[in-house]
């Protein structure tokens, strides 16, 4: 459930907000730090990015192979083909 913080921020001319430094720190983001960004109907949501699993959506233990992110979980199971 979302908790309003009361908080309210304008958008500049370059379609830039602000996140307030309390909320940031509440919620361990830092200066650089990735976030994700999603829709629900007309919401708007930030998401701090995790680097997951293309497979199985696990973010510990990942690899970046061909620019995916793999988990080395799913590498092992993926089958090694057969040569002749």
């Amino acid at each position: 459930m979302m908790k309003s913080t009361g908080i309210v921020r304008k958008v500049d001319e370059l379609g830039r907000v602000v996140i307030p430094i309390e909320l940031r720190r509440t919620l361990g983001i830092g200066e650089k730090d990735a976030l994700e960004i999603y829709v629900d109907g007309e919401r708007i949501m930030l998401k701090k990015y995790e680097p997951a699993c293309i497979f199985c959506g696990n973010a510990e233990n990942v690899t970046y192979f061909k620019g995916k992110i793999v988990c080395n979980e799913c590498i092992s199971e993926i089958p090694v083909p057969v040569t002749k």
